[in-house]
């Protein structure tokens, strides 16, 4: 029988109940020290019928913070908190990974610990506004890591990986793509560095390959997932020649036999594309996740024409925590509240109702 987005799949040497895929959102709602709050836990639990959930960006470390409210993963208040996610979608026969995220360039001074300047692979200050505590404020030029202080940050990466692995998750998602620091480092437009960490596309790449080789000895491969977004603008973001230097990436994280390869296909902003993403999923060649716009039937018909193995779902999970119900039995789609995407309480978060389904359904 063919795939289809119901069936299910291996991936990392579990099985996968669907092939749908919740995308990892951010909401801001864990506690001012990074703690994921018990309504995430509700809210996570509530979205556990997807094969896979991938939880919201979690900084590696203070220094990686870039928004209020986001909940962290390198400390043990956090892991316990996360540990109370992690159940609540095991308990729905979900699986569930971390994406570690480090916000380089991204984050505004208010929001670093010691009040300096975010971090970045080069000092490009990024147009728009930063979201503090105190409200918008303008981005601010980046420090440029000096090459001695490249290490430093790949062992967060290694530390949160560690962090995770204590709170129960299943694998762990390298973020590498929307403008946040591996991303940095990948798109020409914000690495002009001239050492071994900018020029080529090898060079540009060495410090995910660092990040990968560091997470790699605490989480088996086949547990370890990478995001990208070649063509995404969001956070001032551009590259020279995104089909070529993803392609590089591409075929690069291929030999390193990954859970996945889960990419942003398009811009977050503007729905047309000019990059063959068909070709840039061959180019990798292992287990997929296509993400952006994507609705049940051209989902389905990725599926089973062989465009993806696995669809990711960010904004139809905000309102339909059953998602995965309605898809199966055509039912109406419920619209989500934009006003309460960030920050807030229950309201917009875990109070979206299930669709009432006849008994023969249940």
């Amino acid at each position: 029988m063919a795939a289809d987005l119901f069936s299910p799949v291996a991936l990392g040497g579990v099985t996968l109940a669907n092939r749908m895929v919740m995308a990892p959102m951010t909401r801001n709602r864990a506690a001012p020290d990074g703690v994921p709050s018990s309504l995430m836990a509700i809210h996570y639990g509530q979205r556990g019928d997807a094969g896979l959930v991938i939880a919201e960006s979690a900084p590696v470390s203070a220094q990686g913070v870039g928004y209020p409210g986001t909940p962290g993963i390198y400390t043990d208040a956090q892991a316990e908190g996360w540990r109370q996610v992690t159940a609540a979608v095991h308990a729905k026969g979900g699986r569930i990974f971390a994406q570690l995220q480090h916000c380089g360039r991204i984050s505004h001074p208010s929001l670093q610990a010691d009040g300096g300047p975010a971090v970045a692979p080069s000092a490009i200050r990024p147009e728009g506004m930063a979201v503090t505590y105190t409200g918008m404020q303008p981005f601010t030029t980046p420090r440029e890591l000096s090459a001695h202080e490249v290490p430093g940050v790949v062992a967060q990466f290694q530390a949160a990986s560690r962090v995770a692995q204590a709170a129960g998750f299943d694998g762990v998602e390298i973020h590498g793509a929307n403008g946040y620091l591996i991303d940095q480092f990948l798109r020409d437009g914000t690495n002009q560095r001239t050492d071994a960490y900018g020029g080529t596309p090898a060079r540009r790449m060495a410090f995910l390959s660092e990040v990968l080789d560091a997470v790699g000895e605490v989480w088996a491969t086949e547990r370890i997932g990478v995001r990208l977004s070649p063509e995404n603008r969001f956070n001032d973001m551009s590259d020279s020649d995104p089909a070529a230097h993803f392609g590089f990436y591409a075929k690069a994280l291929s030999a390193r036999r990954l859970a996945y390869l889960h990419v942003l296909e398009g811009d977050m902003t503007a729905a047309p594309h000019s990059l063959d993403y068909g070709l840039l999923r061959r180019q990798f060649g292992g287990t997929y996740i296509a993400n952006n716009g994507y609705d049940k039937a051209r989902a389905m018909a990725a599926i089973r024409g062989g465009a993806a193995d696995l669809i990711a779902f960010g904004k139809p999970f905000i309102a339909n925590p059953d998602l995965v119900t309605r898809f199966r039995h055509d039912l109406p789609l419920s619209d989500p509240d934009p006003t309460t995407f960030y920050g807030g309480d229950e309201r917009g978060y875990t109070d979206y109702p299930a669709a009432a389904t006849p008994t023969a359904m249940d």
